[in-house]
C-alpha cells in the first residue's frame, strides 16, 4: 500500500490504546477506523472518548474486514499470540504491545506466522524513538565514545493501577520484569548489543494492590528486581526495575560510562547530557542539540506506518521482542537458582 490513508484497528480498549491513537493521528497518513474490546459498553465509551466511530467486540470480524488495513494489538499479554497470529494470517500488518507474548515459545509461534505469511510484524518498544535515544544510538554508531565500560538503567513506577490483569498469573507471565523491565532490556540491547549472561534477584514488597477504582488485588508476582548484564562487547550493566517507587522515573534513566566520556539520558540534568572533553571541547556537561520535540508517539507511529504501507523495510523489533523475553526468563531463572545464566540469542539484533 503506497497511496491513501492506512486504515488501522486498535484491538484493545485499555489505557495504552490512547497512546497509539494519538501517535497515529500525529504521524499522519493513517486513520484509526475501529476499536475492539471485550466489553461492548466500555469499548463504545472508550471509542467515543478517543473519537473513533466504530466499536466492536469480535476481533476476528475486524480481521476479516477488507476496509481494515493494519492492526495494533494492545490487549492483555495472554491474548497476544492468538490475536497477532490471526492478524498476520489475515494479511494485516501488526504492531503488538510489549511484552511480545507470555513466553519464548509463544514469541517463536508469532515469528513463524510472520515468516509464513510474509506480513510485517513490529513490537512496540516506544523508548527507541525518543530524540535523546536516537542521538545516543548515532553517537555509539560512530564509535565516538570508544569502549563502553559500564551502564546503569532504571525503570521505576508506582505500578499499574488501572487494570487488575497486570497482577494475575493467568493473564501475564511476570510482574515488573515483564511489564516494565522489558523496555529497559530492549533499550540496552538496541544500544549496546546482545546480552550474553544475566545475574539477578527479585522480590515482592506489596502483595496487595489497591487499584484506581478502589478494588484490591492480591498478587504473587515480583514488584522489584535487580539484574546485572554482561554483553558480548564485554560491557556490563546494572538494571533496576521497580513497581513500588512512588516518585518513579521519567520512563527510564540511563547512565553510560565509556573511555571517552559519560552520557546521561533522562536525568535531573535534562533529556541528554554528555561529559566528554575530547568530543565536545568542553570540560563541563554539555546538552546536545536534539531535534524538535514531537507529539508523544509521533516518531514511533510514523515509522510503523511506513513499514505497514510497504515504504520501509521491517525493523528488528520482532526479533528483539523474543530476545527481551529470553532475558526476562533468564532473570527469573537466575533469581530462582541463585546463579548466573548464560543467554544464547536466537536472532541477531541490529
Amino acid at each position: 500500500m503506497k497511496s491513501g490513508e492506512l486504515r488501522v484497528a486498535i484491538i484493545g480498549s485499555g489505557l495504552i490504546s490512547g497512546y497509539h491513537v494519538a501517535g497515529i493521528r500525529a504521524a499522519g497518513r493513517a486513520r484509526v477506523v475501529a476499536m475492539v474490546g471485550r466489553n461492548r459498553e466500555k469499548t463504545e465509551r472508550r471509542a467515543r472518548e478517543l473519537g473513533i466511530d466504530r466499536a466492536e467486540t469480535d476481533f476476528r470480524g475486524v480481521l476479516e474486514d477488507a476496509s481494515v488495513d493494519a492492526v495494533v494489538v494492545a490487549t492483555p499479554d495472554n491474548t497476544h499470540k492468538t490475536i497477532a497470529i490471526a492478524a498476520l494470517e489475515a494479511g494485516k500488518p501488526v504492531l503488538v504491545q510489549k511484552p511480545m507474548a507470555l513466553s519464548i515459545e509463544e514469541c517463536r509461534a508469532i515469528l513463524d506466522a510472520r515468516d509464513r505469511t510474509g506480513c510485517p510484524l513490529t513490537v512496540s518498544f516506544m523508548h527507541r524513538y525518543f530524540p535523546e535515544v536516537r542521538w545516543l544510538k548515532d553517537l555509539l554508531g560512530k564509535g565516538a565514545l570508544g569502549t563502553i565500560q559500564t551502564i546503569r538503567i532504571r525503570n521505576a513506577t508506582p505500578g499499574a493501577d488501572w487494570g487488575d490483569w497486570f497482577y494475575m498469573p493467568e493473564a501475564v507471565s511476570g510482574g515488573v520484569v515483564m511489564q516494565l523491565g522489558v523496555h529497559g532490556i530492549d533499550l540496552c540491547q538496541h544500544l549496546f548489543g546482545p546480552i550474553e549472561s544475566v545475574s539477578a534477584c527479585v522480590s515482592r514488597a506489596v502483595p496487595e494492590r489497591i487499584l484506581k477504582d478502589g478494588r484490591k488485588v492480591k498478587t504473587q508476582l515480583e514488584d522489584n528486581a535487580l539484574a546485572i548484564y554482561s554483553f558480548c562487547s564485554r560491557a556490563m550493566a546494572s538494571h533496576e526495575m521497580s513497581y513500588t517507587e512512588i516518585a518513579g522515573c521519567d520512563r527510564f534513566r540511563l547512565e553510560v560510562q565509556a573511555d571517552a566520556g559519560t552520557v546521561w539520558l533522562r536525568t535531573e540534568r535534562g533529556p541528554a547530557v554528555i561529559f566528554a572533553p575530547a568530543i565536545t571541547g568542553e570540560t563541563a556537561w554539555v546538552a546536545p542539540g536534539l531535534p524538535r520535540k514531537e507529539a508523544f508517539g509521533e516518531a514511533h507511529h510514523r515509522h510503523w506506518i511506513s513499514i505497514a504501507r510497504g515504504e520501509a523495510e521491517p525493523d528488528d523489533t520482532a526479533e528483539a521482542g523474543l530476545s527481551s523475553i529470553q532475558i526476562a526468563e533468564a532473570i527469573y531463572r537466575s533469581a530462582r537458582e541463585g546463579r548466573t545464566i548464560a543467554v544464547a540469542p536466537e536472532y541477531g539484533l541490529s
